[in-house]
């Protein structure tokens, strides 16, 4: 993982766009493991057919507990700072529920008290002519409103098209779309429901929704960070 990330830059962007660049968090050697271990069933707890389920074209897998050491590593440092955004975020919007604790492993417990108890990091897999419908990643009562998606493979060599793709929907108004150009090893963070949004008459909520539009040729993996878990 990039130790240097910018989380100040991160926040800025959050604020203003709704999502925000993360440029080589993980390097190609990095990548090509992940792509690697796909075929490894053992790592993961579902696999997920998204045409059957009317969510696109292409596949998912989840990731079993326990989590292999490098994406247990990420998971865990990308959290506080992420929770430091969404505290202000729920601040913010006047939510008024529980803080989002520093440590990853103190939210995981809220969760799974709350019989939220199966992992959701996971990666996903497009062929040509294969995409994602817009969606939201909900699994429960309790969501953190932050995630984080990583380009595994090598745009313009591993593949063309496939686009990742937000959707921000205000009050009566038309949506927003944001394209987000991703290298291999690129992150994006963005929300998994609402964020707020300065209006004319104080803070309001937009609703955020992300897919990925249709892939032209190759294949394409992309690592999925959710940092709730699933019921």
């Amino acid at each position: 993982m990039n130790a240097g990330v910018d989380w100040d830059c991160v926040g800025a962007e959050l604020d203003a766009h709704g999502c925000a660049h993360v440029p080589a968090l993980l390097d190609a050697t990095q990548c090509a493991a992940y792509v690697a271990g796909y075929g490894e069933a053992a790592r993961y707890r579902s696999r997920v057919l998204m045409e059957r389920h009317g969510f696109g074209r292409g596949e998912y897998q989840y990731f079993a507990y326990p989590l292999p050491a490098p994406l247990q590593a990420l998971r865990t440092a990308l959290y506080p700072p992420l929770a430091a955004i969404a505290n202000r975020w729920d601040a913010q919007l006047g939510a008024g529920g529980l803080r989002y604790p520093d440590q990853l492993q103190d939210y995981l417990a809220r969760c799974h008290a709350a019989g939220q108890c199966r992992p959701t990091p996971l990666i996903l897999r497009y062929g040509e002519g294969d995409y994602n419908c817009l969606h939201q990643d909900l699994y429960g009562e309790h969501h953190f409103p932050l995630q984080v998606a990583v380009l595994l493979s090598r745009p313009g060599t591993d593949f063309t098209g496939g686009e990742f793709v937000l959707t921000e929907q205000r009050a009566r108004m038309q949506s927003r779309v944001e394209v987000v150009a991703l290298a291999q090893g690129d992150a994006v963070i963005f929300p998994v429901n609402q964020r707020p949004l300065q209006g004319a008459r104080g803070v309001a909520r937009a609703t955020m929704r992300h897919g990925v539009s249709r892939l032209r040729g190759g294949q394409r993996h992309t690592l999925g960070i959710i940092f709730h878990d699933a019921n």
